[in-house]
C-alpha cells in the first residue's frame, strides 16, 4: 500500500509544478520571448535567408586560411583559389604547416599524398582541423567544397583513360555558397539560440516566482497546506526544469516542418534538460539568498553571462555540443560533455535542495 505522506507530497509537488507553468501565460515577458522563439522556429528557412546576409561566412573573416603541403600541392592549390571561402598558402613541409596551424596562423592544414593501388596512382589528403571549437564546422564544410572540387577535377581530367562511360556527374550547384551560409548559420547560431533560450528563461522564471512569494508574503499561504518548504521549492523547480526540453521539442519540429534536419534529438533534449537544472538551480539558490527580485535577477544575469564567457575554456563548448550533435558529427569527446554538464547540473540542484533543506523557513 502506497504511504500516504509520500502520494500528498507527490501531489503537492505536482500541484505547485502545473500552477508554477499556468502562471507563465500572465508574465507578458516571457510570452513575449516565447512568441519571439516560436516565430523565428516557424519561419526559419524564410529568416534565415535574410539573416545570412548579416552572418556572411564569406565576407572578411569568413574565409578561412589553409596550409597546403605534399605532392600534390600545387595542383590543390590551383583548385583552392578557385574555390570560394578558402586562401591557400604552400608549405615546403607537413610539419611547417602543423607548426603554422598551432600558433594560429592558419584554420586548417591539407597534407597531399601519392598513394599507389591497383587502380593507379591516386591522391590522398590529410586533412588538420581546429578541436571543438565553433569554427569547426565552418571549416569543414570549406573544406568539403574544396575536396569535391579536387576529385570533380580529377574525374574529369582521367576521364580519357578510361575504358568506358562513366555516369556523368552532376552539374556544380550555383548556390553552394549561400548553402554554406544557410547551413552554418542554422546549425551554429540558430539551433543554439533556439535550444538555450528555454533553460535561461526557465531559470530566470524561478528567480521571479521565488522573490516574488516572498515579497508579498504568499509563501506563508502555501505553507498553510501541509507541504513543507522543500516541496514547495521542488515544485517550482519540476515545472521550470520540464518546460524547457517541450519547448525545444517544438522549436526542432517546426525546424524539420522548415526541411532542417536535426540529428540526435534525445541527447540534444537531454542537454537542455541539464542546462535547465543548472540554471534553476542558481535561480533558486539567488531567489532564497537574497529575498529581492532585483537583486536576485542581477546577479542571476551577471552570473549566467560569466558562466557562458567561462564556457569557453572547456574542451568543447556547449553551443559547439549542439551543433555537432544536430549534424551527426559526435565525437566520443562530445557525449563525454553531454554527460559531465549533466552530472554537474544534477550535483548543483543536489547542492540547493540541500541548501533548502537546511533553512528555516521562519527566516525568510
Amino acid at each position: 500500500m502506497r504511504n500516504p505522506i509520500t502520494a500528498l507530497a507527490s501531489s503537492a509537488r505536482a500541484t505547485i509544478a502545473g500552477r508554477e507553468i499556468s502562471a507563465l501565460s500572465r508574465e507578458k515577458t516571457i510570452v513575449l520571448a516565447l512568441a519571439i522563439q516560436l516565430f523565428i522556429a516557424a519561419f526559419s528557412s524564410f529568416l534565415v535567408v535574410g539573416l545570412t546576409s548579416l552572418y556572411d561566412p564569406s565576407a572578411e573573416g569568413g574565409e578561412i586560411a589553409v596550409g597546403v603541403s605534399g605532392e600534390e600541392r600545387d595542383k590543390l592549390i590551383r583548385v583552392a583559389e578557385e574555390t570560394q571561402g578558402v586562401s591557400p598558402t604552400p608549405y615546403s613541409s607537413q610539419a611547417s604547416a602543423l607548426a603554422a596551424f598551432e600558433s594560429g596562423e592558419l584554420n586548417a592544414v591539407l597534407h597531399t599524398r601519392r598513394v599507389q593501388t591497383d587502380q593507379g596512382v591516386r591522391i590522398a589528403v590529410d586533412a588538420e582541423v581546429p578541436a571543438d571549437s565553433l569554427e569547426t564546422t565552418l571549416v569543414i564544410v570549406r573544406l568539403q567544397e574544396l575536396l569535391l572540387e579536387l576529385e570533380r577535377q580529377e574525374r574529369a581530367v582521367r576521364s580519357d583513360s578510361l575504358e568506358f562511360s562513366p555516369v556523368e556527374l552532376p552539374e556544380e550547384q550555383q548556390d553552394s555558397d549561400d548553402f554554406t551560409q544557410y547551413f552554418t548559420f542554422t546549425y551554429t547560431i540558430l539551433l543554439p539560440l533556439l535550444l538555450f533560450l528555454p533553460p535561461f528563461i526557465s531559470g530566470s522564471v524561478v528567480v521571479d516566482s521565488v522573490t516574488e512569494e516572498l515579497e508579498r508574503g504568499t509563501l506563508e499561504l502555501l505553507r498553510v497546506a501541509p507541504v513543507s518548504l522543500t516541496e514547495i521549492v521542488d515544485g517550482k523547480a519540476i515545472g521550470m526544469i520540464l518546460i524547457a526540453p517541450l519547448q525545444a521539442l517544438l522549436w526542432l519540429g517546426l525546424l524539420w516542418a522548415n526541411g532542417i534536419t536535426v540529428a540526435n534529438v534525445g541527447l540534444l533534449l537531454l542537454l537542455v534538460t541539464a542546462i535547465a537544472t543548472l540554471t534553476t538551480a542558481v535561480g533558486l539558490f539567488l531567489g532564497l539568498l537574497t529575498g529581492t527580485r532585483q537583486k536576485a535577477q542581477l546577479l542571476y544575469s551577471t552570473l549566467m553571462l560569466v558562466l557562458f564567457g567561462a564556457a569557453a575554456v572547456l574542451p568543447e563548448h556547449p553551443a559547439s555540443t549542439a551543433a555537432l550533435l544536430a549534424v551527426d558529427s559526435a565525437s566520443l569527446g562530445t557525449l563525454v560533455h553531454v554527460g559531465a554538464i549533466t552530472i554537474v547540473a544534477g550535483a548543483t540542484f543536489a547542492l540547493v535542495r540541500s541548501y533548502v533543506n537546511r533553512l528555516d523557513p521562519e527566516s525568510l
